[in-house]
């Protein structure tokens, strides 16, 4: 199908909502409520193939207007300056739209489950992980999101052994997904007294929070085991039998959460995280099949890969994924200028999908 069919199916495809959401969508209301986020998704993309037609149009007419022998000189200067702009115009308009019609991915509108681990380097690695867990708590706040942690293993001095938090908010996963991976951090340990500089890591996975209609769990695939909380806690937490480990039998995904004096609270946490896991599984599968042939590992989410380093000596901040260092450390960490990192995550995932989209199209074009 060529661009100009493809822009005119949508606008197609637009009049066929808008008008079975007039005729009230056959009186379903989730049938209503689905057409009309539809409808609003389509919005933008058909301002824009609107507003590129207009400008198509536009040219059409000034070109007669140029070629008309009537037109007087300044007329058709005055035109021949327009044509100009216009053409100038119309290929930065086509990108837009491009990336506009690229798939969405049916994830990004969710909440997300927050996973960070610490990694190689002992207390300096959970001592980083903290930082790190501060520094998402931030940008959620700057960006008015809710976070809210789940399970949370500490080691006493200000390091995190592991945590799982939710965080609920607009297009929150859209933001985070690109943060899956292991961190890196190099700096002075305060407790070292040479002032040799340490490497160590943190790995953190961004899990879309899945609901029970994306993901429907089976009684029969659970083992639920509970039993009394360990390790530090207060008032009853560690001498009450509240903790609860989740099997998923299928899988072997294993969830336990014991931070809560109530074992359904403690319960409804467990599966919360282990939908989240199931779901993720689900679209990794999905992923690793269209990402086959290709090559950026920007929006892989595999954790086990090193996507970022954060070096305290030089005050920067590099993603090896795109090769982007910032000397902004203390910015980034404090949450306020992470969002410059993942705006360049997201502008090069995005022009990788966009030359997809054009070599799918030249090899559809060579094989026709």
């Amino acid at each position: 199908m060529s661009i100009e069919a493809s822009l005119d199916a949508v606008l197609v495809r637009y009049g066929e909502i808008e008008a079975q959401m007039s005729a009230g969508a056959a009186g379903d209301p989730r049938e209503y409520a689905r057409l009309s986020k539809e409808y609003a998704d389509m919005e933008p993309v058909v301002a824009g193939i609107r507003a590129l037609k207009a400008a198509q149009s536009e040219m059409a007419d000034l070109a007669e207007l140029i070629a008309d022998p009537e037109t007087d000189a300044e007329m058709r200067e005055m035109a021949e300056a327009e044509f100009l702009d216009l053409k100038a115009d119309i290929p930065d308009r086509e990108m837009r739209l491009q990336r506009l019609l690229l798939p969405k991915d049916e994830a990004d509108a969710k909440n997300a489950i927050l996973e960070i681990r610490a990694g190689t380097g002992g207390d300096e690695a959970a001592l980083f992980a903290a930082d790190l867990y501060r520094m998402y708590q931030r940008f959620a706040e700057k960006h008015g999101w809710t976070m809210e942690a789940l399970q949370m293993n500490d080691i006493g001095i200000g390091g995190i052994k592991e945590v799982q938090a939710s965080i609920a908010g607009r297009n929150v996963f859209a933001r985070l997904k690109y943060e899956s991976g292991v961190h890196r951090v190099q700096r002075v340990p305060e407790t070292e007294s040479g002032g040799r500089i340490h490497t160590s890591a943190a790995t953190v996975a961004v899990l879309p929070e899945a609901e029970e209609v994306d993901i429907a769990l089976n009684d029969n695939d659970l083992r639920i085991d509970i039993y009394r909380s360990s390790g530090p806690g207060g008032q009853s937490v560690n001498t009450t039998d509240s903790a609860v480990r989740i099997t998923h039998l299928p899988t072997g995904i294993v969830v336990a959460i014991q931070d809560e004096k109530s074992q359904h609270k403690n319960k409804a946490k467990a599966l919360k995280i282990l939908r989240a896991r199931l779901y993720e599984a689900e679209r990794a599968a999905q992923h690793a099949e269209r990402a086959a042939a290709r090559k950026s590992q920007v929006g892989s989410g595999d954790r086990s890969e090193r996507i970022r380093t954060y070096n305290f000596p030089q005050g920067r901040v590099t993603d090896h994924r795109i090769g982007l260092t910032l000397y902004k450390i203390d910015q980034i960490l404090a949450g306020d200028a992470l969002d410059e990192v993942v705006d360049a995550l997201t502008a090069r995932d995005e022009a990788d999908r966009l030359a997809a989209v054009g070599e799918e199209a030249a090899a559809a074009g060579a094989g026709g």
